[in-house]
């Protein structure tokens, strides 16, 4: 497959890249990536001669926050966010069953052996690793990376992306959700009274990113191959044995040891908070790195919605959800969508209704759906005539088409995180609570419920031709 510099030469000609030379790694990144500073500038920002570092050491951020780039990375079509919702909805199906067609392919060399840092030699702030928010616990150089792991039971091997602090030249921190196949995996070795292998790769085509980001099912660099058409070359990284991809702008590899903890964040999180605190968090020995002549870190600067890669998530789990309640049975969905907002915390589903209860039937199966199940909060359903991606119509019908009284359901004791701001940080159990709010005009006396004001199709298209500019 194609590297990250080829990928980005084409988002340079979609006109998507914008270069930005001698911003400080202390802070001023993360400064200049927030709203309130380049404001709805969607394009992919490439950092080089960064302070400190020499030319050529560069950090690009926002690979998939439009959905032109989301597209081009996943090779589909062109198009806006519903119709690459509507596309995904038949390629996710088809891709995760060609999985198995596409293991990665070991080779013996690639890029990423173009230097070669062990032992000593190892310095982890010869990177330009950034410190993305004033109040961050210090530089975090895995914000956009794919962490390597494999079980030591079934060998399997997972892709996912989790936080990497640096905590000195040659010790990292890894912050790892519980439940999540990396914890899982590291978990396993220190059972056993073993370090767990682990290996970080820090830039690479995004979608090594995206789909270390995403809750698929089955191997991460098979659905990576799939998706692509090719398998990904990989090489036996030498010190630990995982497979690392070949053309893997910088890698950090060594190992978590059991029992060795060290303090770990705070962390401006996608939430828009700083969630949890500083805790004692695992870690990794590095022994050693790898990296390309000039490299390329892939970073993400998180922090209040919508995030670097919410275009993508949305569009990726929107559709997912789609196909799940489908196949629950749950039937004349017209469109699903994860605000970018909020992502996962807010499902709106738009559906013709059909029968009495068919509304909360559906809103309270996403409630359980492996979407909504870990960090949900609330799931609104609507009626067809409302754009589920478009928060003024959404807004509307909740406050026009439901009572609260009537018309919210509370699931409690749901799984939640400590990444949530509403959980205080203290507390032993990190759970929450879900809504579902039917929005929908109430079935048993719809024909009854005021007309909606509204143009008719042909007044519409008259008033168009003639007034239009």
């Amino acid at each position: 497959m194609e590297d990250l510099r080829a990928w980005m030469r084409k988002v340079e000609t979609m006109g998507e890249l914008r270069k930005i030379d001698g911003a400080d790694w202390d802070l001023e990144i993360g400064a200049i990536l927030s709203p309130r500073v380049c404001g709805k500038d969607s394009s992919a920002f490439l950092f080089n001669h960064i302070k400190d570092y020499p030319e050529g050491f560069r950090i690009l951020t926002r690979p998939l926050k439009s959905a032109s780039r989301v597209a081009l990375s996943f090779h589909l079509p062109q198009v806006g966010e519903n119709e690459l919702v509507k596309i995904l909805r038949h390629k996710i199906p088809q891709w995760e069953a060609e999985l198995s067609n596409f293991p990665p392919r070991i080779v013996g060399s690639g890029p990423v052996l173009e230097n070669i840092r062990s032992g000593r030699e190892v310095n982890l702030f010869e990177f330009p690793v950034p410190k993305w928010h004033e109040h961050d616990g210090g530089r975090y150089f895995g914000t956009a990376d794919a962490v390597i792991t494999r079980d030591p039971d079934t060998g399997e091997i997972n892709l996912g992306t989790y936080r990497i602090a640096v905590h000195d030249e040659k010790t990292a921190g890894l912050f790892c959700v519980p439940g999540h196949h990396g914890m899982l995996h590291y978990q396993k070795y220190h059972d056993r009274g073993q370090a767990c292998p682990v290996a970080v790769v820090c830039g690479d085509h995004p979608l090594f990113f995206g789909i270390g980001s995403l809750p698929v099912n089955g191997p991460e660099y098979n659905w990576i191959g799939a998706i692509d058409g090719h398998p990904v070359d990989v090489i036996e990284e030498e010190v630990t044995g995982l497979p690392i991809p070949t053309n893997s702008e910088i890698v950090i590899v060594g190992w978590c040891p059991p029992g060795k903890t060290r303090v770990e964040g705070p962390f401006g999180e996608w939430t828009g908070h700083y969630g949890g605190s500083e805790m004692p968090a695992p870690i990794i020995e590095i022994e050693r790195v790898y990296f390309r002549n000039k490299p390329i870190m892939l970073g993400s600067c998180p922090g209040r919605p919508p995030s670097d890669h919410a275009c993508m998530r949305g569009a990726f789990r929107s559709a997912e959800l789609h196909n799940e309640l489908e196949k629950a049975g749950i039937s004349d969905i017209q469109g699903v969508w994860l605000s970018d907002a909020a992502e996962r915390m807010f499902i709106i589903i738009s559906l013709k209704q059909r029968y009495p209860g068919h509304a909360r039937r559906a809103g309270l199966m996403a409630a359980q759906t492996e979407v909504a199940a870990f960090m949900g909060r609330y799931v609104v359903v609507v009626d067809e005539d409302i754009d589920p991606t478009n928060m003024d119509d959404v807004v509307w019908a909740m406050a026009f088409r439901s009572d609260p009284e009537k018309d919210i359901d509370i699931i409690r004791g749901t799984a939640g995180s400590r990444l949530d701001p509403i959980i205080r940080k203290t507390a032993s159990s990190f759970t929450t609570s879900r809504a579902i709010i039917d929005a929908c005009k109430p079935f048993d006396w719809i024909d009854e419920f005021p007309k909606v004001v509204d143009l008719s199709p042909g007044l519409l298209e008259k008033a168009r031709k003639k007034w239009s500019t």
